[in-house]
């Protein structure tokens, strides 16, 4: 060699295929191709065949238009949660799922195709509009990088789902749990159909209160009950309502036993009001009052009062009863309420507790949302817009006492957004309480109630806070409304007598041929078999003219409710544990609590006595930075299309990772863009491992853990505490710390501290030298670790690498690298060097900014320390200057620790860039030192520590 040789040259410089640009967009659909070309997810169950399972049920997303982000994110989750599994060594199956039937698409074939369409036609228009969405949907979850059975998801309506959701019906029908009664529902218009509990969502309405006064039908006694004389003027109960068009309904009125109602003289005659209301009431009426007499509510119990219409249409020439009730409060309005009891759950169980038959419940309102055609004053009016009209009624009638408009919380369907009413229908419940059901055989001892809220404690709840929320729910709902009026759904295969309205006596057998058809054809093979077709199966063909034909379908919520026994019990085998609970966990968003959480709750608590999960899981909604729900109206959504199309599936994947998800998870523009810069740093973290790894055969080259240089074990263990933190996060379904956590250990553990002191010997010294193959062994190690970490959300990355290293299969059949048990006394060894290093580093950087070095090479380090930090020093000998990555250290003994960094007065190396004075010193290699020199020619330096 002469002067003007390339030294360059002779470093053993990093290098890999590992693109810098990942180039996601393009390169990711390859990626998804590749698995399923391969069959990656057959092959995933049949590596982990035999193994300790872990099933994650999906609930399933509704089939009807393009995913969004918020499906995105729930996607992801369970496949990072599957996928973390799955590398531990479980047998972690995912069968996807989605929810079929419904109002949705029955609304979605309407606006296509019009209204009151035959019932055959709407169901096989559904059935393949449904399928249509589900194909669009399954290719997008497969783009996000999702694993699972996606050649055989599950459908609700699937013949053989259809059929299962009947026979669950049966089993909670034996169980003594289903009854049919009239009691007011949750009615929406929009749906022409009655709506469960987890259908309801509260927003605020307008409306216009209004305060109304009965007249007494005898005075007399009225005034009796009070004690008081007579004046002459009319006595009315005056009510307070925010539904006016409830009115018109009114069958009695109800006060509360233990509280105080005062008779109360004014202008307009002698008002009943609650006594602590008084003063509220005279001010909101305009009117001066001397309270006559106070008595208990109990003593105006039975009087009657007349309907405020009374005398303006004979259709209202009726009474209205006082009922005690304790639902009447003085917590706002005048303590009375008035009962219309087709439209008030309290206002119903009252009238009927007093006697009110059935028969004799006024129901008016249609499905439709408007009085009958033949209802007095207000006939074929639509109840809202009939709202000022029933008020200039009232007030021609001098029965209006004050009116204004508020803004109240108010139920309104999920779906629609629009608001609900009660109303009574004769419908299909499933009882909370005690009672008795239809053909019970196999009755619960214990309520569905207790049962369920029993399950809930013997459940685990991420986060915790959730339990509560579904423990209050189901400790407060009424009876479950499990029927509705609509075409596109499972029948409830009943036959009622069309006299009594009686269950046909063979029922149960007719289930079991419902079941029968509807898994050999489908729901439109009971829709459209006859009566004397179906009876005749049953030996009751006669029976065919005295009985109707439901036309009544199960709600939606029981479909996706009973998956549990169609799914995880026999449609895919080994998605479920042979004992026990079928899932560890089921992962939703948290407005579940009300929905597909609490309905399978109540399907497997009535058919199992328990829950079917052992864990849940929720997750917040997808909102903009400034923490709105995102929503095409608003127009700050983020669509997982266009992210991939642009930045890659990668980063959504990295976005939902980092999320705290037990919150609401914040997603725009700028957020994305640094969830890229992240991802570029894991990348080039990555990139760095796999070049200086790229001539290492581990098979040949790898160094044993006693021979292994001691920074080199200390980077191994401390590898393998970071994996013990790993593994415990993923144990727990947390990844967002472990992103955090990621970023710094690639940044400050490898970046700043490892990497950083490794790469003068990695580069300089003879490529097989113990040195750098030791050097090389951690790292090889770390990488297959790392790449491990990675996999559950930065699948698409890990799998690239991962095949970098030869590997032909996927990393997805691997498991967590085994690298040890932490060594505490070797990381606080470490810690404590790193923890001077940095002080160092400063004095370093001082010198810099002065402008007297450069690199932290060109400096010398005199290092003054106690006895213990010398002891500690002093042990690493001559590799000392490596750590602290100076030409020169010297050590020094003192009371305390200092660092004083100089200019170091040698020669530079030319091929290693560290000042030393040997530089030159054999002449035939003028600009390079002796390391170097024998590490090119000879027998190569000694490293021991670093």
């Amino acid at each position: 060699m002469t002067d003007k040789t390339d030294y360059r040259a002779t470093l053993n410089l990093p290098d890999t295929p590992f693109p810098m640009r990942g180039d996601l967009p393009k390169r990711e659909p390859g990626w998804v191709k590749e698995w399923e070309d391969q069959g990656l997810y057959k092959r995933l169950r049949v590596a982990r065949q035999g193994r300790q399972k872990f099933v994650l049920h999906d609930g399933p997303p509704y089939a009807n238009g393009q995913i969004h982000m918020g499906h995105a994110v729930n996607k992801i989750l369970k496949d990072m949660i599957v996928k973390s599994r799955q590398l531990k060594g479980l047998d972690a199956a995912y069968i996807p799922g989605w929810d079929c039937h419904g109002l949705p698409i029955e609304n979605a074939i309407e606006k296509k195709h019009g209204r009151n369409l035959p019932r055959d036609e709407m169901q096989a228009k559904s059935r393949a509009f449904a399928t249509e969405q589900i194909g669009i949907q399954m290719a997008d979850f497969k783009r996000l990088g999702v694993l699972g059975d996606w050649d055989h998801p599950y459908r609700t309506m699937d013949p053989g789902n259809e059929a299962d959701e009947i026979r669950a019906f049966k089993r909670v029908i034996e169980r003594g749990f289903v009854y049919r009664g009239l009691k007011p529902v949750y009615w929406c218009f929009d749906c022409g159909s009655s709506l469960a509990e987890f259908e309801i969502e509260y927003a605020d309405k307008k409306s216009q209160t209004i305060d109304v006064g009965f007249e007494a039908d005898d005075a007399a006694k009225v005034l009796a009950a009070f004690g008081a004389a007579g004046s002459g003027k009319p006595v009315l109960a005056v009510i307070w309502t925010t539904t006016a068009w409830t009115i018109p309904a009114n069958q009695a009125l109800n006060l509360n036993p233990e509280l105080d109602y005062a008779l109360v003289d004014t202008e307009r005659g002698q008002l009943i009001l609650a006594a602590s209301l008084v003063e509220k009431c005279m001010t909101r009426y305009g009117l001066n009052g001397t309270v006559l007499a106070t008595v208990k509510g109990e003593k105006l119990g039975g009087l009657n009062f007349r309907h405020p219409l009374y005398e303006v249409d004979a259709g209202y020439r009726r009474l209205s009863p006082v009922y005690l009730a304790d639902y009447a409060t003085a917590d706002d309005g005048t303590g009375i309420v008035h009962s219309s009891p087709a439209y008030g759950l309290d206002d119903f169980n009252s009238c009927i507790a007093h006697g009110v038959q059935y028969d004799d419940i006024l129901n008016p309102v249609q499905a439709n949302g408007s009085y009958a055609a033949d209802f007095p004053l207000f006939g074929g009016q639509n109840i809202w817009k009939a709202v000022p009209v029933i008020t200039d009624a009232l007030k021609a009638a001098g029965r209006v006492f004050a009116t204004e408009n508020i803004v109240h919380s108010y139920p309104h369907c999920w779906r629609h957004k629009s608001p609900v009413i009660y109303r009574a229908a004769a419908q299909w419940f499933i009882r909370m309480d005690a009672g008795e059901g239809v053909f019970t055989k196999d009755k619960a001892t214990e309520t569905l109630r207790q049962t369920a809220l029993k399950a809930i404690e013997e459940t685990s709840f991420f986060p915790e806070n959730g339990q509560a929320r579904l423990r209050d729910m189901i400790a407060g709902r009424p009876d479950w409304c499990i029927s509705r009026q609509r075409s596109w759904g499972v029948p409830l295969p009943f036959f009622l007598h069309k006299d009594t309205h009686d269950l046909h006596p063979k029922t149960m057998e007719i289930l079991d041929v419902a079941a029968a058809m509807v898994e050999a054809g489908g729901i439109e093979a009971w829709s459209k078999a006859s009566p004397e077709e179906i009876l005749a199966k049953v030996g009751a063909a006669a029976d065919a003219p005295s009985y109707n034909k439901s036309t009544d379908i199960l709600e939606v919520w029981f479909d996706s409710g009973t998956t549990h026994t169609t799914v995880l019990r026999h449609s895919h085998a080994g998605a479920a544990h042979e004992n026990g609970p079928e899932a560890d966990l089921y992962l939703e968003g948290h407005d579940q609590h009300r929905g597909w959480f609490h309905s399978s709750l109540l399907t497997a608590a009535a058919m199992y006595g328990r829950a079917p999960y052992r864990g849940l899981l929720t997750h917040g909604f997808t909102v903009d930075a400034q923490g709105r729900k995102m929503s095409k109206s608003l127009g700050n959504g983020i669509e997982p299309q266009e992210v991939n199309a642009k930045l890659g599936a990668e980063i959504v994947r990295l976005w939902v990772a980092a999320s705290d998800y037990s919150g609401d998870i914040a997603g725009d523009k700028k957020i994305l863009d640094r969830v890229v810069d992240a991802y570029r740093r894991i990348r080039n973290t990555l990139r760095f491992l796999l070049a200086n790894v790229s001539d290492f055969d581990p098979a040949k080259d790898a160094v044993p853990l006693a021979e292994m240089l001691e920074i080199d074990r200390y980077a191994l263990t401390r590898a393998a505490e970071f994996q013990a933190e790993v593994l415990a996060h993923f144990e727990v379904y947390e990844f967002h710390p472990v992103v955090a956590k990621l970023q710094v250990y690639c940044s400050e553990d490898l970046g700043a501290f490892y990497l950083d002191i490794l790469k003068d010997r990695l580069y300089t010294t003879a490529p097989k030298s113990l040195a750098r193959r030791s050097a090389q062994t951690a790292l090889w190690n770390i990488t297959h670790a790392m790449l491990r970490w990675m996999a559950p959300f930065l699948s698409f990355t890990a799998e690239e690498a991962w095949k970098l290293f030869g590997n032909s299969d996927s990393i997805f059949l691997e498991e967590y690298a085994e690298i040890g048990a932490p060594d505490s006394a070797l990381l606080a060894r470490w810690k404590r060097l790193g923890e001077i290093r940095a002080i160092a580093n400063k004095e370093i950087e001082a010198l810099r900014e002065k402008g007297q070095v450069g690199s932290s090479l060109q400096a010398n380090l005199v290092v003054t320390a106690g006895p213990d930090d010398h002891a500690l020093l002093a042990s690493l000998e001559d590799d000392l200057k490596f750590v602290f990555i100076a030409s020169a250290v010297r050590l020094e003994q003192g009371d305390g620790l200092a660092v004083q960094a100089v200019p170091s007065a040698d020669v530079k190396c030319e091929r290693c860039w560290h000042w030393r004075a040997d530089v030159g010193s054999d002449p035939k290699y003028a600009t390079i030192c002796g390391r170097c020199v024998s590490n090119l020619f000879g027998a190569g330096e000694a490293r021991v520590h670093a």
